[in-house]
């Protein structure tokens, strides 16, 4: 067991995390300098908030960079309440874009892709070294082009991992303990949501989680529906990052972490009922099994922010979060 499952599984997963890692480092250091400034200027409306940071979580392909920086912005009253609801909103579409990469099973072309992004990153270090002098604005392109190089090594990496994750699923199908849970998730689905949750929280990561879904989905090991809730349950269990990042700090930043943790478990709530009209229509949009979990995540997390967006224009949100004066001295006898 330890040779066929927990070691690929560990393999792949280092790779799948070191990938992920360089990819949002990387799309960080292009971005991330600018990206407070455009958070505070995009979200005049509930709206546009949750349009921008689905494009910014996108961009950067780290829903928690998004959700830690409303934090510090709600914390530092830059942000009202509405605003930060919003925000919240779209970073749960954004993230959808890494799932329908790897729902699309492009990891044969992984290792030509990191050859290629490594030879470019390469060849733009030494184009920038030898540019050194150059305008402000030529160098900063040239950056920006390096790092872009790099986003798409990491992204290589994540698909790497993926593959070698996919090799544990022959072992998987005849062990008697993955049937076990097959069996108790087809009697409730709950078992699927409550794996889901529990795995995202204890590695911090719902896109290593989902990834998994898919591709033991993709290989027939994992039933679509059962995968689903294991999507769904990923959602409420990646909560556990805003939770700790808001922990012990001023009460905007807690009320940005409840949010998600509400909204996440209001979306879950709805969802787990209708996973068969979820999978009916992802298997409307593709054939694929591996697909079909990625497009339902994406109709789960786009259906969920619309739902909840009106709530965001409720006049109570509109206030900033309160200022904390300190505490008043005793006076001295």
């Amino acid at each position: 067991m330890f040779r066929d499952v927990i070691l690929p599984l560990l393999y792949g997963l280092i790779i799948f995390f070191g990938g992920m890692k360089l990819m949002e480092t990387a799309l960080q250091r292009m971005a991330g300098p600018m990206l407070a400034g455009w958070l505070n200027r995009a979200t005049s409306a509930p709206w546009k908030g949750m349009a921008f940071s689905a494009g910014a979580t996108a961009l950067l392909q780290s829903s928690t960079a998004v959700t830690v920086l409303t934090i510090g912005l709600a914390n530092a009253r830059l942000l009202t309440y509405g605003r930060t609801l919003g925000i919240i909103l779209g970073t749960n579409i954004g993230t959808c874009l890494t799932t329908e990469l790897v729902g699309l099973q492009i990891g044969r072309a992984s290792l030509p892709l990191l050859v290629l992004s490594l030879t470019g990153w390469a060849m733009f270090v030494v184009l920038g070294e030898r540019n050194l002098a150059a305008p402000e604005r030529t160098r900063r392109t040239l950056f920006n082009i390096q790092y872009s190089f790099l986003a798409a090594a990491g992204f290589a990496l994540v698909m790497t991992g993926i593959q070698v994750m996919q090799s544990i699923a022959l072992p998987l199908r005849s062990m008697g303990v993955f049937q076990w849970f097959l069996d108790r998730s087809a009697d409730s689905l709950w078992w699927g949501f409550l794996a889901g949750a529990c795995l995202t929280a204890l590695i911090h990561s719902s896109a290593a989680v989902i990834s998994m879904a898919i591709t033991l989905a993709a290989t027939g090991v994992l039933p679509v529906e059962i995968g689903i809730a294991i999507v769904i349950g990923s959602n409420v269990g990646t909560c556990i990052t805003a939770v700790i990042a808001a922990a012990g700090g001023a009460s905007a930043g807690k009320f940005v972490a409840a949010s998600h943790v509400v909204l996440n478990i209001a979306g879950a709530l709805l969802f787990m009922p209708l996973i068969s009209q979820l999978h009916a229509a992802s298997a409307w949009l593709s054939a694929d099994n591996g697909a079909q979990i990625a497009h339902a995540q994406t109709l789960f997390n786009i259906t969920s922010s619309l739902l909840a967006l009106p709530f965001c224009y409720l006049p109570i949100w509109h206030k900033k979060p309160p200022v904390h004066a300190p505490a008043a001295k005793s006076p001295v006898a």
